[in-house]
């Protein structure tokens, strides 16, 4: 039978289900909700602030999208980055030329980052490796246990919340699980969920996909691919150096795939990275459309669709693509990634302007220089519009701030931004710095008993200084 489609099925029919009691097994000081970079960054951040943090997530492991759904490498936090015009992919072998400037976040991303290549699972940012990340997941998993235990986080896995407790004046979050409804009371949430779960629960505004239409970004099932012929491949790609544009690539032979019905895409490349593992090869190149990360029935239909697509593509690399003969699919995203659902209307609603302008607020807490990375929502294209050279725009806390809630902060992908502005700030780097920037707002005011709202961003910058972020000199 197919899967349920949202289209399919408007049900007005509704049922009234059995209240139920939530044993309350914590009471913390901040508890953050989401495990991936931003609730790594947060629950990190907040501890080191001074209180005690619980971490709730709902996979069995942390890294969020970075982990269940393979969105790897972790981009660029960097103000230098490559030409667009490369030989081949930015992480299969080195760039041209890099453009000055330096990476422009700390903090806990710069601690993570560097374990990770202490433990050989990662590679520096470099103008080799095109100024990203490449990592591995397993790895990933690990420094994330390490890094939280160091810094005296307790968590709580396999626990999907369900809703805030105290409404509009939140207290908490209820979590299911296999034990049942559980309950966890804080005196200030973060909510790391990436769909601002908690935040519209507790009546916050907010908006889905882009401004004009309501269409949200198309959604892509991410695999890794092992026995590749690294050395056959760059032959290939040098004596095809049309068919490359940056990490985009095999133009010419997709086209022609397409035409003969091998491949059925809604992309019209194939986007590829490397790895720090000999002979594996990343893929994002699955592009489902037309389906919202909110709703069980879309991710249902989307999941099924982004392995079909991927088979179809593994099969077309084995047959055309040299260096790929021998290459299998060896792991895909246990879940499907999705670009981005829900943003908080906060304080401040960060815009395009802002980034491609690189401009500057007062009470900054982060700062991100990835470009701006939009796919076309319904079908073929993505536009990439970088910042001037050398600069970097920043995120002022009014974006982690929901309006009509108290006692909540958010970070990551769903703090309030624009659709434009949001396809640069999901970047994993700049997820973790609007983390960690959550959790130290989050902690000083449930260690002041005031609320997030009534801080002086001073304050959380100082803090956020202390614990190594970066935020261009402003205090």
């Amino acid at each position: 039978m197919p899967p349920i489609r949202r289209q399919d099925r408007q049900s007005t029919e509704h049922l009234t289900l059995e209240e139920r009691q939530a044993a309350v097994i914590a009471d913390a000081d901040v508890l953050v909700v989401g495990g991936g970079p931003a609730g790594i960054g947060a629950a990190i951040g907040a501890a080191e602030a001074g209180a005690r943090v619980v971490l709730a997530e709902r996979h069995g492991y942390f890294g969020g999208c970075a982990t269940a759904a393979l969105v790897m490498p972790l981009m660029s936090y960097h103000t230098q980055y490559p030409s667009p015009r490369l030989a081949g992919a930015e992480t299969l072998f080195p760039t041209d030329h890099g453009r000055s400037g330096g990476p422009v976040i700390g903090g806990v991303l710069r601690r993570f980052v560097d374990r990770l290549v202490k433990r050989g699972g990662a590679l520096s940012p470099s103008e080799a490796t095109g100024y990203v990340v490449p990592f591995d997941p397993e790895v990933f998993k690990t420094v994330a246990l390490e890094l939280l235990d160091e810094a005296g986080v307790e968590y709580l896995l396999h626990s999907f919340a369900s809703g805030v407790l105290g409404n509009s004046n939140v207290e908490g979050a209820a979590f299911e699980g296999k034990s049942g409804p559980v309950a966890v009371t804080a005196r200030v949430t973060v909510d790391c969920t990436g769909d601002a779960d908690l935040a519209a629960s507790a009546g916050a505004r907010y908006v889905i996909g882009r401004e004009r239409d309501g269409a949200a970004g198309p959604m892509s099932l991410m695999f890794r691919m092992v026995g590749f012929d690294r050395d056959r491949f760059m032959a290939y790609v040098r004596a095809h150096p049309e068919e490359w544009f940056g990490v985009h690539g095999l133009v010419e032979l997709v086209r022609e795939a397409t035409l003969r019905g091998d491949l059925e895409l809604h992309r019209e490349d194939i986007l590829m990275f490397g790895t720090p593992n000999e002979g594996e090869v990343l893929i994002n190149s699955t592009r489902v459309i037309g389906v919202f990360g909110t709703d069980v029935r879309d991710l249902t239909a989307a999941e099924v669709e982004g392995r079909r697509q991927m088979t179809m593509i593994a099969t077309f690399l084995r047959k055309y693509v040299p260096g790929f003969q021998d290459a299998y699919v060896v792991q895909s995203g246990s879940v499907i990634g999705v670009r981005g659902t829900r943003r908080i209307s906060g304080g401040y609603t960060l815009s395009t302007e802002d980034v491609l302008e690189a401009r500057k607020h007062d009470d900054v807490i982060a700062r991100g220089s990835y470009p701006l990375d939009i796919h076309n929502p319904a079908g073929p294209g993505t536009l990439m519009r970088r910042l001037p050279p050398g600069e970097a725009y920043d995120i002022p806390l009014r974006c982690l701030l929901p309006s009509g809630v108290d006692n909540l902060c958010v970070a990551g992908k769903c703090i309030s931004a624009t659709y434009e502005a949001h396809s640069s700030l999901r970047a994993a780097p700049i997820c973790f710095a609007t983390g960690q920037a959550a959790g130290v707002c989050a902690s000083l005011a449930a260690q002041r008993h005031t609320s997030p709202n009534d801080l002086d961003a001073t304050d959380v910058q100082h803090e956020l200084v202390r614990q190594g972020a970066d935020l261009r000199g402003v205090v």
